[in-house]
């Protein structure tokens, strides 16, 4: 009874192991990390719009520091000369200075909000075309999840993707509206 208890054990043992191998192997899932800011300032798509909005801003923001110039002009006048001005004189300059600091201030913060609304608008085309091309690249290359850097507190630099998604964007060049290319095609199944 003995032997046949043993003999039962091993037959199971071999079946089990049979079943055991005839199981899929679990994959170790392939993670990838990026960092997005890195590739919103390196990338040609995102340098492209830093330089638009610098371009587009740029004759405003000269426009207001000249503004500004004439504002501290009115200000070191009225302080060098208001000691000799005459009461009518001195009242007409600081109404001009106060006038042209209240100008400058309204100018520069509509400035500083057109820019701010421009920058967001464009920041978030750009972040579409950046998250497209991370997804593009993470099916091509087979992988399971990717995260992004500012919500990782490790990752190994073995799983930063950042570069290689860096070389994608490169080749698209810099237009932030360029669609992504479609991921490579899988061979046929035989």
């Amino acid at each position: 009874m003995n032997r046949l208890m043993r003999n039962k054990a091993v037959v199971w043992l071999i079946a089990a192991g049979g079943a055991l191998a005839a199981l899929p192997a679990w994959a170790e899932p392939k993670i990838g990390v990026v960092d997005f800011q890195k590739l919103a300032v390196e990338s040609p798509q995102g340098k492209a719009v830093m330089e638009s909005m610098r371009a587009e801003f740029a004759p405003r923001e000269r426009t207001l520091q000249a503004q500004g110039q004439a504002v501290k002009a009115k200000e070191d006048k009225l302080q060098k000369d208001g000691a000799t001005m005459s009461e009518e004189q001195r009242a007409r300059a600081e109404k001009e200075f106060r006038d042209g600091a209240r100008d400058f201030e309204r100018a520069r913060g509509e400035l500083q909000d057109d820019e701010t609304a421009r920058r967001n608008e464009e920041l978030s085309r750009l972040q579409r075309t950046i998250v497209e091309e991370v997804r593009t690249y993470g099916k091509a290359q087979g992988y399971d999840l990717i995260l992004a850097q500012e919500g990782v507190i490790y990752n190994a630099t073995a799983s930063d993707i950042t570069p290689a998604v860096l070389t994608a964007l490169q080749a698209r060049g810099g237009s932030a509206a360029t669609k992504p290319a479609p991921a490579p095609a899988k061979p046929p199944s035989k």
